[in-house]
């Protein structure tokens, strides 16, 4: 018999606040847990709005438990899609999942059966929500530029997280705001389990979990809008596998929030909106309008090793990995030298064995890594930057790329990059009014 993935479905106790979302895969079984809040208002709770998008969760966390086969049937007789929502779950678990396709070499685009029952109402009714924003906080520049952004246009925002730690609770505090905060509760034995022979393990499109459960918090406690930070760059892919591109930032591209946002916006009735409100920006762009405040200096961090399962005990910055090396790459043409120093403790672009790192992310080497990192381009135009920076251009690294980047790219060619990677692009989700006054601060 064919091994198949089951989505049972899920259930949520309002007195407690605890969402259960099951799954089976062949023989075994698994549960996920989720602590949202308590105080939810009982007619959101018992609304058609919510119990769609908590079936719709329970699709999008499945991913984690999928994975462990890929086998190539899911089903989830006992759950009602539309059309479009079905279309949404294959997007989820074959783009979603494209870097873990990749680097576990599984051919899966395309040959993926979804069976589900019928949903013949594709617009739910819209309850009644508040006028305010539920912001997510990464811990990271990105999400506290959106902070600054919101605060000096008088939007109210809460900031919201999936089980918080480090970066992203010294941020919070930093902020000033009450947070929600949702605890998720991974099933011990598939994390066991996909450290055993003969199961797979790899990458989940984790913007596009946390978002879900952005979904759920913003309909049990009023919040008409979520706002999400990401950037331009997060559409660009890194290699091309079984005839598509993958990209590790896919649930983070606008491809991905155009087709979530048309999906909660038909599960609620158009209440909840969802947008990224730096989508018109480049990372380096962004880079910039950090730099205009120095609050977050000493709390915000984009390593990755601060966000582990067992968390992390050391720096905010370890200065190994390609997210310190593209963060400090793009932070140097805009932040004064000595601060830049302060907040990631040593100049990453004068020790020599950063070196890979550094060609890799500027398209000088391999290919561009498996990371939350800007376009190869861009980090190129940053480069050729500092080769023309008096504070930079006798450093070890900037000196050593520079003839290669020249031959590669050409100068103009880097001239035109870095001029645009400083003009915000049209190509976004936000709504006209908001976008307007966001470009009138962010000059």
């Amino acid at each position: 018999m064919t091994e198949s993935f089951s989505i049972l479905p899920p259930s949520f106790d309002p007195t407690t606040g605890e969402a259960r979302f099951a799954y089976r895969l062949g023989d075994l079984g698994f549960t996920e847990i989720l602590d949202l809040p308590k105080g939810a208002k009982t007619e959101l709770t018992q609304s058609p709005a919510f119990a769609k998008l908590l079936d719709l969760t329970a699709f999008v966390l499945g991913v984690s438990y999928f994975k462990l086969r890929a086998p190539f049937d899911i089903t989830a007789p006992d759950i009602k899609l539309t059309e479009a929502e079905r279309a949404f779950v294959i997007d989820v678990y074959e783009n979603g999942l494209g870097e873990f396709y990749a680097r576990n070499n599984l051919a899966r685009f395309g040959r993926l059966k979804l069976s589900t029952g019928e949903d013949p109402v594709s617009r739910k009714p819209a309850p009644q929500l508040q006028e305010r924003t539920l912001l997510p906080i990464g811990g990271g520049k990105d999400s506290l530029v959106s902070v600054e952004l919101l605060s000096h246009i008088g939007v109210d925002f809460t900031p919201f997280a999936v089980n918080p730690k480090g970066p992203i609770i010294t941020s919070v505090e930093a902020i000033g705001r009450r947070p929600v905060y949702v605890m998720r509760k991974l099933d011990a034995e598939m994390i066991r389990l996909g450290k055993e022979p003969g199961y797979y393990n790899g990458h989940v499109p984790s913007t596009a979990i946390n978002s879900m459960i952005a979904s759920l918090c913003a309909l049990l406690y009023g919040y008409d809008q979520i706002v999400l930070s990401n950037e331009r760059s997060a559409s660009e892919g890194n290699i091309e596998f079984d005839g598509r591109e993958t990209n590790h930032q896919y649930s983070k591209s606008l491809g991905f929030e155009l087709l979530i946002a048309d999906i909660l916006g038909n599960a609620t009735g158009g209440a909840l909106k969802y947008f990224s409100l730096l989508r018109p920006y480049s990372e380096a762009r962004i880079a910039s309008l950090f730099t205009q405040g120095e609050r977050f200096d000493a709390v915000f961090s984009s390593c990755n090793r601060n966000f582990r399962l067992t968390g992390n005990d050391g720096p905010l910055w370890c200065g190994e990995c390609p997210k310190c090396h593209f963060v400090f790459l793009i932070f140097a043409p805009f932040m004064a030298k000595d601060r830049l120093l302060k907040i990631f403790g040593k100049n990453l672009l004068d020790v020599p064995d950063n070196e890979r790192s550094f060609r890799e992310l500027s398209g000088l080497a391999g290919q561009k890594p498996w990371e939350c990192v800007g376009e190869i381009l861009e980090a190129a135009a940053c480069f050729y930057t500092l080769t023309r920076h008096a504070d930079w251009h006798q450093d070890a690294i900037v000196k050593s790329v520079k003839a290669d980047l020249f031959a590669q790219y050409g100068e103009e060619r880097l001239q035109l990059a870095m001029a645009e990677c400083l003009t915000d692009s049209h190509d976004h989700h936000i709504p006209p009014a908001l976008a307007a006054k966001v470009a009138a601060y962010a000059v």
